[in-house]
């Protein structure tokens, strides 16, 4: 039976969409350290997804969108500790009010340019679905197993 951890991951883009910001996972413990990735986290009993994305920018970087756009959904079988399956939405974030700070409790948050996101030590199936992240083609529903930590193919669907 496929029971999946259900997530968000936001990806706030610049005024001018050309940066995006992004937590570097500096934690000791934490599974994505020394990765660079998107803001969010676990989808809790009593809210919704947009609900639990707005909760999740408030909680990693003190700010409440106020424009967000579904670009995606991805299946991550036997991508968490253990093996777990995650199912992730994934988010643009267009618009917020308040102020980024230098960092939260995973690490520094940083601006990085769109078109240098491939330099940066990520997840290595970011890789296939960032590029279909911004800009306005249609939304995305992905399927990405892993096994031994590694994806071990990635297909996509649009609508």
């Amino acid at each position: 039976m496929f029971t999946p951890i259900i997530g968000t991951l936001g990806y706030v883009v610049s005024e001018d969409r050309r940066q995006v910001l992004l937590v570097h996972r500096t934690r000791a413990g934490d599974e994505h350290q020394g990765k660079w990735n998107g803001l969010g986290g676990k989808l809790e009993a009593d809210e919704d997804i947009y609900s639990s994305l707005c909760r999740e920018l408030r909680e990693e970087a003190t700010i409440e969108v106020t424009s967000a756009r579904l670009r995606g959904t991805v299946s991550w079988p036997g991508f968490g500790v253990g093996g777990q399956d995650w199912f992730g939405f994934i988010f643009v974030i267009d618009a917020y009010t308040g102020t980024v700070p230098d960092h939260n409790s995973d690490g520094p948050l940083v601006w990085h340019d769109l078109d240098a996101l491939g330099d940066l030590p990520m997840w290595e199936g970011d890789r296939h679905w960032l590029p279909l992240l911004f800009g306005d083609g249609p939304v995305f529903h992905g399927v990405m197993p892993y096994v031994d930590g590694r994806p071990s193919r990635w297909s996509y669907t649009t609508a």
